[in-house]
């Protein structure tokens, strides 16, 4: 059982000028000798409570690993997204604070008394249970005058890196004096000693770079250790994230539309006015620049930077663009990290060793201080909403610490999502647009492709004579393609052409995807796969189909189309190990493929200059779904696919074949004519009274058992309708669109309103009133603005 309110304890004298807001501690919880870590929210000088205090056990933390801001954070977190606020102090950290590990005293200033007596000759001082409150105290003084650091390391060795570094304790002139007295061909010798007085700042430095880079034997090394002119020690090594090798880079020159927006940017950073503007720019109209040269001007203000993408796929690109510009400056945090690296990029950031962070959505957390400003790439982006409990939006938390660090928020992109357009039409955001391209270079042309067509739909396999063509004429002319099927797996379902049995996940209710490369049927809700069947389940006949179409199956007809090209597949197949996006996009930078085939996740975001044709296979994919925002969805997705052809100086060519090219999306998409969807979207939002006309709230029940979920449901509804006015928009109980997911039931309530001032209270008591549902098996979530409504 979880609360919202805090609990006070008794700090022990022993801990009166340890104890401070962000550490944690452990507590007892209950009448029993149950302890419980908790996190300190304030510290004050009297108590309320009427009965004895219990005093607090331990503090696990030496220093606070949540700053003032993010505690302050976590109380609007829970509040806004209906989540307990432990859950979302736990996710402000990163996964390696949450386990176990052990913290060390690392000396900051050796020649100190004091430090030497509390490490008695030792190189670091492990911080245990044991240590009494005198040396807990002593420890929290050295730190305050900065004599001495804490570090934490993981109990997992293996997530840390350990290097053999030399060090010296001899200055500039005590190693010339040394070099004086080598003889004449000691030239290893002289070479170490003139590295040394050179970067004598830059110690200790790692024996294999000066092997390598330098070309220092270690013969020289260790006759240097023996004449005691250096030592020879053991570093922990700050872990570099896979993908980023970047190349140095300068400002380039801007557009007249590029300067507009820099400059109203610049202008609000000086002014430390939090102000949100919304970059609307072509595909390819230079906003990654923009957002460059106004983190540049951030960091001459001496302020920090925080750029979020949506995408792990982006993230390297990306990181290789803003590292090229930054240098050193910059970490980058994502869940494709390693938890060491991750752990190591968050420590760099919380020590002020960076000023510039770039992530995925929950780098939105990252421990900066100081910050001028945030930025949100791709703001349009369903994967900056949270799935699970805290279900925050990262667009909200930054909104929330641009107004605590007085800083301007930049919202980005081609397609903005229609909240943030309509806030800008009202003047709460500030509009800043950017029609045209960089190079002057025309939006690529766009072929639709109607699939009804007799020529298209008679023809064996998923690719048009037009898209056929349009690659033949791309390979030809050595330049490359990326075809776009919002489908993984090789087939979508298997059917028995004699009794028309299909097969379906025994856990959802949803038919299992035949995966070929695996030989297997998977379920992409609950992860179950089975070996593919040689004979019907059900009638035993041998007659057994595949149909529909998985990026496997594309990649095979391209293979088979054109045997002369390389072609690169792009899913979460072929993307799950560690690094792996990183490496397929350097190979297709590196003209090492011809084709890059992928789902969605190849959208978005990237620039190859070589990229002339993009073709989609099924336009229609995202429009089929169930969802108010599946034409948005679709829009967005055809008009950044679009986008990646025709960036440099080659005309850009696109083909896209659906089964609805009537349809406004699709048409719009064609032409990257926002502002026609734009209108049409937003009236029909209003005809259906969705949002940005109205807020949109949805209650889900899960239960194994489908009546007591309906039960449930139905008493939920209930209870919402008794804080409801009659203006207020209630739907359901209805059954999700995949009702049964992992042996589950699904059910939902929708709540539509423009002002019900009784509906977050009776929430919050939901909230904790259906807590004790959970050991009666029931999931019952609350999802304020919800990006998918099935």
């Amino acid at each position: 059982m979880q609360t919202n309110r805090p609990f006070e304890y008794l700090i022990p004298d022993s801990l009166t000028e340890v104890v401070v807001p962000g550490m944690r501690v452990e507590v007892p919880f209950g009448r029993g000798k149950r302890k419980i870590q908790g996190f300190v929210m304030q510290v004050k000088e009297t108590s309320d409570f009427q009965g004895k205090l219990k005093p607090i056990s331990r503090v696990i933390d030496l220093k606070p690993v949540l700053s003032n801001e993010m505690l302050q954070l976590s109380y609007c977190l829970a509040d806004r997204t209906y989540s307990f606020q432990i859950s979302c102090l736990q996710t402000m950290l990163p996964s390696v604070m949450r386990a176990k590990y052990k913290q060390y005293v690392i000396p900051l200033d050796k020649e100190d008394e004091e430090v030497q007596s509390l490490l008695n000759g030792k190189e670091t001082l492990e911080i245990t249970n044991q240590l009494d409150d005198i040396t807990i105290r002593l420890i929290n003084r050295l730190r305050q005058n900065n004599k001495i650091d804490i570090q934490y390391v993981v109990e997992n060795q293996a997530l840390q890196i350990k290097r053999q570094a030399v060090t010296t304790d001899l200055n500039v002139i005590q190693l010339h004096e040394a070099k004086s007295k080598l003889r004449a061909n000691a030239k290893s010798q002289i070479k170490l000693l003139d590295f040394l007085a050179h970067h004598l700042e830059e110690l200790p430095v790692e024996l294999n770079v000066l092997q390598k880079e330098f070309g220092i034997s270690r013969s020289a090394i260790k006759t240097a250790e023996k004449n005691e002119l250096l030592q020879i020690i053991e570093v922990t090594k700050l872990r570099k994230p896979v993908g980023i090798d970047p190349e140095k880079t300068t400002k380039l020159k801007l557009t007249e539309e590029q300067h507009v927006a820099v400059s109203e940017i610049s202008a609000a950073i000086q002014s430390e006015t939090p102000q949100t503007f919304l970059v609307e720019g072509v595909t390819g109209s230079g906003k990654t620049e923009v957002y460059l040269q106004t983190i540049e001007k951030a960091l001459q203000q001496e302020k920090t930077a925080l750029m979020l993408v949506p995408e792990i796929s982006l993230t390297p690109q990306m990181v290789n663009r803003v590292v090229g510009r930054f240098g050193n400056q910059v970490a980058v945090l994502h869940s494709g990290l390693s938890s060491g690296e991750r752990y190591d990029e968050w420590t760099r950031i919380e020590s002020h060793d960076v000023k510039v962070v770039v992530g995925a959505r929950s780098a939105v957390f990252a421990p900066l201080d100081k910050i001028g400003l945030i930025i949100i790439d791709e703001e349009h982006e369903a994967s900056y909403k949270q799935d699970d409990n805290p279900r925050y939006n990262a667009r909200d938390v930054a909104l929330w610490r641009a107004q605590m660090n007085h800083c301007p928020v930049v919202l980005g992109s081609a397609t903005p999502s229609l909240e943030s357009r309509a806030r800008a039409e009202k003047g709460v955001y500030r509009l800043i647009r950017m029609k045209k391209r960089i190079n002057n270079q025309s939006l690529p042309h766009v072929k639709i492709v109607d699939m009804r067509d007799s020529e298209n739909s008679a023809i064996k396999g998923d690719f048009s004579p037009a898209l056929k063509e349009s690659l033949q004429t791309t390979l030809q002319r050595h330049e490359q393609a990326i075809v776009l099927l919002n489908r993984r797996g090789y087939s979508s379902f298997m059917m028995c052409r004699e009794c028309g049995f299909v097969l379906k996940c025994p856990n959802c209710d949803v038919s299992l995807t035949y995966h070929k490369d695996l030989g297997k049927m998977k379920c992409h809700y609950c992860g179950h796969e089975e070996p593919v069947p040689r004979i019907c389940p059900n009638c035993k006949s041998k007659k057994i189909g595949f149909y529909g179409t998985g990026t496997q199956n594309i990649e095979q007809q391209l293979n088979t189309l054109f045997p002369e090209a390389r072609v690169l597949r792009m899913d979460v197949d072929t993307t799950r190990r560690k690094g792996s996006h990183a490496k397929i996009l350097q190979k297709f930078g590196q003209h090492q493929a011809d084709i890059l085939l992928g789902t969605q996740m190849i959208a978005k975001g990237l620039d190859f200059p070589d990229v002339t044709l993009v073709g989609v296979i099924n336009a229609d994919t995202t429009l089929s779904l169930a969802d108010f925002r599946a034409s948005e969805r679709t829009f967005q997705l055809l008009t950044q696919v679009s986008g990646r052809a025709g960036r440099a100086d080659k005309t850009g060519h696109v083909v896209i074949q659906t089964f609805n090219p009537d349809h406004y999306a699709i048409k719009d998409a064609a032409k990257q004519d926002y502002e026609t969807f734009f209108k049409q979207e937003m009236y029909i939002r209003h005809q259906a009274n969705y949002t940005p006309y109205y807020f949109t709230t949805l209650i889900s029940v899960a239960n194994k058992d489908e009546g007591q979920t309906l039960k449930q449901s139905y008493w939920l509804k209930k209870q919402l309708e008794t804080s409801l006015s009659k203006d207020a928009i209630l739907l359901g109980p209805s059954p999700t669109m995949i009702s049964r997911k992992q042996n589950k039931y699904y059910y939902q309530i929708i709540v539509k309103y423009k002002h019900e001032p009784q509906l977050h209270q009776k929430l919050l008591e939901i909230l904790n009133e259906t807590q004790a549902d959970a050991k009666k098996g029931f999931t019952i979530a609350i999802d304020n603005e919800p990006q998918h409504i099935d």
